[in-house]
């Protein structure tokens, strides 16, 4: 009963990858020779089909070419990060909290701009006045260009008294809207500011109150 138990020569010759077999009848060991080579590993195997993996982009052009190579080779991909981008857009157009910056996430912040939403100000004719102004000083006439350039001062003089008077009636009401959130005035004064001196249409996400109409509550 000697062959049953496991000598140091039976484990050596099973780590090399060797066969040894007893023969019962008359005890004698048989000797077969193994393949002089450990069996790989299922790892090892999956990566020697894929192939060697390539270093990693030493430039940001190198990594670009490898991008657009990836997307010849996978038209499929390239339309599928244009469908998830579409979607994130529309989400985030929508209000979605998932998708939105954090400048624009949180209760307050939907507050805010539905009071500004829901309000007419003078402060959406800021960009339209800024290309008036630019075009001024496109015209050859110097009292054409002091006449507009009057006006627009006017005007920037009235949207900094409303963007103030705006900025301290949306920090009060916010405040009693959400006695337990911490507002700051002055950063949801700014915030109002510059959603009010963007032209409606262009206004991320979208307003979801029309001028006139109340705020929910």
């Amino acid at each position: 009963m000697r062959f049953l138990r496991r000598s140091t020569t039976d484990t050596a010759a099973e780590d090399q990858g060797d066969a040894i077999e007893v023969d019962a009848a008359t005890g004698k060991a048989s000797y077969t020779p193994g393949k002089g080579r450990a069996t790989p590993k299922r790892r090892e195997a999956e990566a020697k089909k894929r192939g060697p993996v390539a270093p990693p982009p030493t430039s940001m052009r190198e990594a670009m070419k490898r991008n657009k190579e990836l997307r010849k080779a996978n038209p499929q991909l390239k339309e599928e990060r244009r469908s998830a981008a579409r979607e994130s857009r529309a989400r985030m157009m929508a209000g979605d909290e998932k998708y939105l910056p954090n400048r624009d996430r949180g209760p307050v912040k939907a507050y805010v701009r539905d009071l500004v939403d829901s309000r007419r100000n003078i402060l959406g004719l800021f960009m339209p006045l800024a290309i008036l102004v630019f075009v001024a000083l496109l015209i050859p006439v110097p009292a054409a260009q002091q006449y507009i350039t009057l006006v627009c001062m006017a005007m920037l003089l009235v949207m900094a008294v409303e963007g103030v008077v705006n900025g301290r009636r949306i920090g009060r009401l916010a405040r009693e809207r959400f006695p337990k959130e911490a507002v700051g005035v002055r950063g949801l004064g700014w915030y109002a500011f510059v959603r009010a001196s963007q032209i409606r249409k262009l206004r991320v996400p979208k307003p979801r109150l029309k001028p006139g109409e109340p705020i929910p509550s």
